[in-house]
C-alpha cells in the first residue's frame, strides 16, 4: 500500500509560500535535485489541499507548469469543502480525509507515494496519525512571512513533546538541503 509522503520546498524561515500564497520566489530553488527528481518516479497520486490546487504555480505558463514541475501525470484527489461545478477531468473532490486518503492510496497502485501537497492537508493527516513521512527541501531563502510548513495552527495535532521524527535521508543540492523524515507516532521519551 502507498504511503502518504508530505513533500514541500520551504524557506530556512519555515514558509512554503510567501505572503498571499505566493510561491514565485521557489521556482529558482527547484534543481538540480536528483532526490526530487527520483521522487516522481515513485509518485503514483496526490492529495492537494484546496488552496494549493487553486493557488500560485511558480512555473504558470512555462513547459514546467503543473504538479511536481510538470513532471508528473496521474490521479489528483483535491480535499475540499467547496468543489469545482463542474468538475476537472483531471481531479477528484472530496470533504472527507479518511475517503480521500483511501481513493489516493488506491489510485496510486503499485506505487511507492501518495505525494501530499498542502499545510493544512498534512496538519489535518498529523492529527488524524495518517501521516507517513515529510520531505522538506530547504531553500537558502529567509521569506519573513507565509504560509508555514505545517499550516498555522499545530495545537491539537502534536501532543506534548510532538511527534519524533526518524531520519530517512539528508543531502546537500546546489540549491537547498533535503531533509527527509518518517513520522512515529510512539510516545516521545520521557
Amino acid at each position: 500500500m502507498a504511503k502518504l509522503l508530505y513533500s514541500a520546498t520551504m524557506s530556512l524561515d519555515g514558509y512554503i509560500a510567501g505572503p498571499g500564497g505566493d510561491m514565485s520566489w521557489a521556482r529558482q530553488y527547484f534543481g538540480p535535485n536528483p532526490v526530487a527528481e527520483r521522487l516522481v518516479d515513485d509518485i503514483g497520486a496526490l492529495l492537494v489541499g484546496a488552496r494549493t490546487y487553486r493557488g500560485d504555480d511558480p512555473n504558470r505558463g512555462t513547459d514546467e507548469e503543473g504538479a511536481l514541475s510538470g513532471q508528473w501525470h496521474g490521479p489528483v484527489v483535491v480535499l475540499t469543502h467547496h468543489p469545482d461545478d463542474p468538475p476537472p477531468e483531471d481531479a477528484t473532490f472530496t470533504d472527507d480525509l479518511e475517503v480521500a486518503v483511501g481513493m489516493t492510496k488506491d489510485a496510486a497502485g503499485g506505487r511507492k507515494y501518495v505525494n501530499v501537497l498542502g499545510a493544512d492537508v498534512a496538519r489535518q493527516l498529523l492529527r488524524a496519525r495518517l501521516l507517513d513521512e515529510i520531505l522538506v527541501i530547504v531553500a537558502p531563502l529567509l521569506l519573513g512571512g507565509g504560509t508555514p510548513l505545517l499550516a498555522d495552527d499545530l495545537e491539537g495535532v502534536t501532543g506534548p513533546g510532538g511527534y519524533r521524527l526518524e531520519r530517512l535521508h539528508e543531502s546537500a543540492v546546489p540549491l537547498g538541503v533535503n531533509l527527509w523524515y518518517r513520522v512515529t507516532y510512539d510516545a516521545p521519551p520521557s
